[in-house]
């Protein structure tokens, strides 16, 4: 791909700083207007189903035909997650979407974690089914050491060669069903080259690189369901773009991002876009490559297209049509809303507890006839409004067709379930537990000491644990006791979300019922057919402690932030219970938080600054800062620590840190700020440092505006540097 020259003005170095920060979410398409001879590429990910939301198939086809009016080159491709989500999927087991994608005619496609739900034999149906079939370049066939579907598929459009390089996360394992990439006896016999902290990935989508490359490949674009939630570190799409050097464009999903168009430097130095359309169809995304080599890339959204397509639109209302008496079928009835999300109204079922999650895991606890159950969070997925329930409502809120199944489990298993299940709060895990007929706390002020291995699975615990007061029926639990658990063969047999600890555990019930169905019949049979008003409200089963600061709530953007500067000891608060979010952070604090950071190293004290005295707080961080080249103060006797720091002296420091500790501070050396408003008042003295911030995405401007003179609030820095510390923990 061709990239333009740099400039050596300051404008034109400015212009060059920042695209990397710069992750617009508008659905807009910017991209350029393509012409007879340009390629299209258009994509989707993370369907789950959503055949008709938002812009949906009939749209998405009807935009095609629409491109093909402009350009002979349009390609048509799917990043995963397609066939699972909802009913459609469910009952049919994939069969339905394929059915859909077929009539389609997507090109190229690759599997995501989802796919595998319904066990690797339909898998491998589906796969046979699909007319584009699936690439992934890092799906291996243990047994014979290669990948189950070609690496990459090469597409001609008229002299230029196109290579697509399939990828699907390694966290396909822990998130679809362990046991189906194992034989009889749990040995693993399909891998996702999961091995070496991501290595064994970055080596398998470089090779599949080079040989596209190597066959004529003129460009190539990754299409991978990888994702960029921090939890999937080091698989992330953003991981392999640096460590792999080749590639034109990233198309992802997994994390059901919304990425118009985001550009990552590459191993080598070089830019890389990646975009991701979100889910359900909410965006088809596309991607415009010229002859000249530029690509572009933007998002179609149901605001920008509404046209449909008519034969589209009636193939897929004649597959709904199969399903439909079955689903509206009316099977019980509620008093209550029962939901997954929290009383801010965001989510909560991956990180505290909800009615409905007290719901599902009564009814697996009855059924199962169990002293104790577990239902995962990331298994609950619907709502049930108050009123009838149908089939369909049911379904949407259990939509894997797991199954019932009952261990006899000891209280050390349970234990360390629950601190594995709770290791990411207050962050979202989708193994968070549900439970019934057990009550817990999480103490969110101690970090996790959860170990696992390369594919996500339980290992130990190796520190303090945050999971306290653990009780069943009301009485502390005894770690060396036999207690009966239900729950699904997910957790209990496979290992679902690397719980690992109950696998050989004697099973007294196993795959028995499906999970809707156990959902059904505790209603109908257990409460007579109504959820009475009993579950209007979360029991009180799991309490969360470890907020230390009244003024900073749970849904504030910068809870995470100071979570993580209190608990990693960067931060103390302005009380025993305030962290005055919005105070001002001074020169003098900012060291003394970056000399934690540190680990506070042994210093000699410096006179250097006539106004940090010997005793003061910030002593030994100000002289550690001078040693370590951060700082030389604001005058050649001053350090001015009293005074408020600015946004682009805090990315000086936090720069100036980076290299100290040898970080890769690289990035950034093609972006653009040309579109700020206050481009001009960035310090000459801070420009690299404001190059790499915002390129690596520590620091992002708002509202159109850098700010490069502000000063930065508390919470600001508590955001900020927990973004640093996920750099440094990728790189």
């Amino acid at each position: 791909m061709k990239t333009s020259s740099k400039f050596l003005s300051l404008v034109l170095t400015l212009a060059m700083l920042f695209s990397l920060s710069v992750t617009t979410v508008s659905a807009a398409d910017t991209t350029t207007e393509p012409v007879q001879g340009d390629i299209v590429v258009l994509y989707t990910n993370d369907v789950h189903c959503g055949v008709d939301d938002a812009v949906g198939y009939a749209g998405l086809a009807a935009y095609r035909a629409d491109m093909l009016e402009k350009t002979d080159y349009v390609t048509l491709v799917d990043a995963g997650d397609a066939v699972q989500g909802a009913a459609l999927g469910t009952l049919s087991r994939g069969q339905y979407l394929v059915d859909i994608m077929n009539q389609m005619g997507y090109d190229v496609a690759v599997p995501g974690n989802h796919e595998f739900d319904y066990g690797m034999d339909q898998f491998l149906a589906l796969a046979k089914a699909q007319k584009s079939g699936y690439i992934c370049c890092n799906f291996m066939d243990l047994k014979t050491g290669k990948p189950v579907f070609d690496a990459y598929q090469i597409i001609t459009y008229g002299e230029t060669k196109v290579a697509y390089v399939g990828i699907d996360t390694p966290e396909a394992i822990s998130k679809s069903t362990p046991t189906y990439f194992q034989d009889a006896k749990g040995n693993y016999i399909y891998g996702f080259c999961q091995g070496g902290d991501g290595q064994d990935l970055y080596k398998a989508v470089q090779s599949a690189v080079d040989a596209a490359k190597a066959e004529g490949a003129d460009y190539v674009i990754a299409v991978g369901h990888c994702g960029i939630d921090e939890q999937s570190a080091p698989w992330r799409s953003t991981d392999i773009i640096a460590n792999v050097s080749g590639l034109t464009a990233f198309i992802d999903g997994h994390s059901h991002s919304v990425i118009p168009s985001q550009t990552v430097a590459d191993k080598d130095g070089k830019t890389v876009i990646l975009t991701s359309t979100g889910t359900k169809l909410e965006n088809i995304g596309k991607l415009v490559l010229k002859p000249d080599g530029s690509v572009t890339t933007g998002l179609v959204s149901k605001d920008d297209y509404t046209k449909k397509d008519d034969a589209m639109d009636t193939f897929v209302k004649g597959i709904q049509a199969k399903n439909d008496a079955l689903l509206k079928k009316v099977v019980a009835k509620s008093d209550v809303t029962l939901t997954i999300m929290g009383a801010d109204g965001k989510r909560a079922v991956r990180n505290a507890e909800t009615n409905l999650g007290d719901l599902c895991a009564d009814a697996y606890r009855a059924i199962g006839d169990a002293d104790i159950a577990f239902v995962n969070g990331g298994g609950i997925r619907a709502d049930i409004p108050a009123g009838d329930i149908t089939y369909e409502q049911i379904i949407a809120v259990h939509p894997y067709g797991n199954e019932l199944c009952v261990v006899e489990a000891t209280g050390q298993q349970i234990l360390d379930a629950l601190e594995m299940a709770s290791r990411s709060n207050p962050g979202e895990n989708g193994g968070f537990l549900q439970v019934s007929g057990l009550s817990y706390t999480i103490d969110q002020s101690i970090p996790s000491s959860v170990k696992v291995d390369d594919e996500k699975m339980f290992v130990s615990v190796e520190g303090a644990r945050r999971v306290k007061d653990v009780l069943v029926d009301g009485k502390p639990i005894d770690p060396k006791a036999t207690y009966t658990l239900a729950s699904h063969n997910y957790m209990l047999h496979d290992a679902g979300d690397g719980m690992n600890m109950f696998q050989n555990d004697n099973f007294l019930m196993e795959d028995v019922m499906l999970d809707n169905q156990v959902l059904i019949t505790y209603i109908t049979e257990e409460l007579n057919g109504s959820v009475p008003v009993d579950y209007a409200a979360p029991q009180g089963r799991i309490t969360l402690t470890g907020e230390p600061f009244d003024d900073v709530a749970t849904s504030a953007w910068y809870y995470d932030g100071v979570v993580y500067a209190y608990q990693n000891k960067l931060f103390n608060g302005t009380s025993e219970t305030t962290f005055s979010p919005t105070g001002t952070m001074t020169r003098g604090q900012m060291a003394a938080v970056l000399y934690r950071m540190a680990g506070s190293p042994d210093v000699e004290l410096t006179e250097k600054f006539t106004d940090v005295a010997p005793d003061s707080f910030c002593a030994r961080a100000v002289a550690w800062a001078v040693e370590q080249g951060i700082t030389n103060g604001t005058t050649a006797t001053t350090f001015s620590p009293s005074a408020p720091i600015q946004r682009q002296q805090f990315a000086v420091f936090l720069y100036k840190y980076a290299l100290a500790a040898g970080y890769d501070v690289s990035v950034g050396e093609d972006t653009n700020i040309l579109s700020y408003l206050d481009v001009s008042s960035v310090g000459e003295y801070a420009i690299p440092a404001m190059q790499w911030a915002c390129g690596a995405g520590v620091l992002q401007g708002s509202d159109g505006n850098l700010m490069p003179a502000a000063s930065c609030t508390r919470a600001q820095v508590a955001v900020i540097l927990q973004r640093f510390a996920g750099l440094a923990q990728a790189g």
